[in-house]
């Protein structure tokens, strides 16, 4: 893996003198704009079909480890399928890439329908510009006789294959290779939030609502796209969830003509397509243009600095569960203390071990009684850990009560839930416990009067939901 990556490097410095050598060439011909209908002598393929071949040929070479779960295609898979001199198809696409703005250079980005698209394929063609030919929402032939198809930086690419890579289409082979239809679509974006990125996602053009740019880089230090002193061939940028903590990498090149912009300083939405870096191991939102970009709203979601607060109760749990109540109502598993890697923390889950069916359990965690009326304006921060989640299914729930009394039934009680949108919000982790803990946003606790306390109640549904949830901090926070 090492070789590989050095392989990689050497192949991306060497690439970046062509392009630094050819990217702002712009003697082109006036294109012409009377496009008819080619006449295809083959058959016509979808993209589905194109990834499909490759998600065959790994599977045959044994080579399908990790594979989406959402397509089946291992995307670090170094297996290429080749299509052979006999086979004469076409794959259609639709445009959704333009090198018109500098940001993308000797590649068009097709996915499969202009809107709800599902599939998307990148083809590497050494010819630029492209935009003058090829614009947006034009859908486009692809003959991939003799074409070789793979994973190349991370994404699903069709060309010709250069050592371990896909290696762009020969300038005198692209009337050959491409062919324009005469239909153009407008593109409806996909809506895809920072927490919903996926292998599966890549060469897709997508809406990503509700993020910003990071307030160090954006407000504090003022920065452009990608016109930096240490900006090195692009120029990484923090593009934040305002719904979590999650946050991913927008990227620009330098050689774009907008890499001198500002950086936008307020919230809302990005049309962008998600692609990975050149190593393929990162996600990357580039935009075609700046016009992609709405953060048109003043107010920025910045997550809340804690030294703003003063903490008046902090529960982290190295006590193990000293003072708390934990009474189960449905089954026997329960809440218990546990600590791992230095993290101490409170653990339910209904997981009873692979193979075997989830336990059917509701368990309640309840503090030690709090006086709310002794400061004004609490808050609630929770940090969370999670493990084998499925997205849509949460087992964890935050209540308070003013009438509990220690020891009884919580059935005995009054209780208010609380935070319910705060987790939601929080990333999930699908595979094993990782031991990274989210932390929530502010959840009011203002209007609570008098002395109450705070209860988490883990409840598998019925045994449907053998997700595990650790609990490592509990704060209650008041504004200095």
């Amino acid at each position: 893996m090492k070789t590989l990556k050095n392989n990689k490097l050497i192949l991306f410095f060497l690439g970046l003198v062509v392009f630094n050598s050819c990217v702002e060439d712009d003697d082109f011909n006036v294109p012409n704009t009377n496009i008819e209908e080619p006449v295809l002598d083959g058959p016509v393929i979808e993209i589905s079909d194109v990834l499909g071949r490759l998600v065959q040929q790994q599977v045959s070479e044994n080579d399908n480890f990790g594979a989406n779960p959402n397509n089946g295609l291992n995307y670090d898979s170094e297996v290429t399928f080749q299509y052979d001199d006999e086979t004469i198809q076409y794959m259609e696409g639709y445009l959704i890439s333009s090198d018109e703005a500098g940001n993308f250079f000797e590649e068009l980005i097709l996915q499969d329908e202009p809107e709800n698209p599902t599939v998307g394929i990148k083809v590497p063609i050494d010819v630029n510009p492209l935009f003058t030919k090829y614009d947006i929402g034009r859908k486009v032939y692809i003959r991939v006789t003799n074409l070789h198809v793979g994973i190349s930086n991370g994404v699903l690419a069709i060309g010709f294959k250069d050592g371990d890579f896909i290696s762009k289409i020969p300038f005198p082979l692209e009337q050959e290779i491409i062919k324009r239809s005469a239909e153009k679509a407008d593109l409806i974006p996909l809506p895809l939030t920072l927490e919903e990125f996926d292998d599966s996602k890549t060469n897709l053009f997508i809406n990503i609502p509700d993020v910003q740019f990071n307030r160090s880089e954006a407000v504090e230090q003022e920065l452009s796209f990608a016109s930096e002193n240490f900006d090195s061939f692009d120029g990484e940028r923090t593009l934040e969830s305002c719904n979590s903590s999650l946050s991913r990498i927008f990227s620009t090149s330098t050689f774009a003509d907008f890499s001198g912009l500002n950086l936008p300083t307020g919230s809302g939405s990005i049309n962008a397509i998600l692609s990975k870096n050149f190593f393929g191991d990162e996600f990357n939102v580039v935009i075609n243009t700046p016009e992609d970009i709405s953060l048109d709203s003043i107010e920025r979601c910045d997550p809340f600095n804690i030294d703003d607060f003063d903490v008046v109760y902090e529960e982290d749990f190295t006590d193990g569960l000293t003072g708390w109540n934990v009474i189960n109502t449905v089954g026997t598993e329960s809440w218990e203390a546990a600590d791992f890697g230095g993290a101490f923390y409170a653990r339910a889950s209904a997981f009873q071990g692979s193979g075997n069916p989830a336990a059917n359990m509701v368990s309640w965690l309840i503090s030690p009684s709090f006086d709310f009326d002794a400061q004004t304006d609490e808050q609630l921060v929770l940090e969370i850990a999670d493990a084998f989640s499925d997205a849509g299914e949460e087992p964890l729930s935050v209540f308070y009560s003013t009438d509990y009394i220690s020891g009884n039934n919580p059935s005995t009680a009054t209780w208010i839930e609380i935070g319910a949108d705060e987790i939601a919000a929080l990333p999930i982790n699908t595979g094993f416990f990782d031991n990274e803990y989210d932390q929530t946003g502010l959840i009011d606790l203002s209007s609570v009067v008098g002395d109450g306390v705070i209860a988490f109640v883990y409840d598998s549904d019925n045994g449907a939901i053998s997700s595990t949830r650790d609990i490592s901090n509990v704060k209650i926070l008041t504004p200095q």
